[in-house]
């Protein structure tokens, strides 16, 4: 394992979520790696959404919650610029073997990715409510 490599695996830190031998490998890619490294990006993550909220949606901070969370959701789905820019923010902390590995099933982890950092997001949405006041 290359000296970057060591790096990033000791700064992501360990699993979040249970791994067992019953975990497929998807599953197992999630915990060890997306969640961990979703973990260490929030607050960019947090401040990317702000920032493009800032360019492109000046009334996002006047929405009721629920169309909030819609907004939040679709930004993601629909804007493929801003998917790849947050998909490059994780896949950027991945080690050389966690690359090879996502790319044999890229598109269901991309799932899997884009689907946790838009209900991280949601679950914080308070921060940008307070972040305005």
């Amino acid at each position: 394992m290359s000296a970057r490599d060591l790096f990033i695996h000791d700064f992501r830190g360990d699993a979040i979520g249970t791994v067992s031998n019953l975990s497929t490998s998807e599953e197992a890619f999630q915990n060890q790696i997306l969640r961990p490294i979703l973990k260490l990006q929030n607050d960019l993550l947090l401040d990317v959404f702000r920032n493009y909220v800032s360019k492109y949606k000046n009334d996002f901070n006047s929405y009721a919650t629920e169309k909030k969370l819609q907004y939040i959701e679709n930004s993601i789905q629909k804007d493929i610029k801003f998917r790849n820019s947050l998909k490059g923010m994780v896949i950027g902390l991945f080690t050389v073997d966690e690359y090879a590995e996502y790319i044999k099933n890229s598109s269901r982890l991309n799932k899997r990715m884009m689907n946790m950092v838009i209900e991280r997001l949601k679950d914080q949405v308070l921060l940008f409510e307070q972040a305005s006041a």
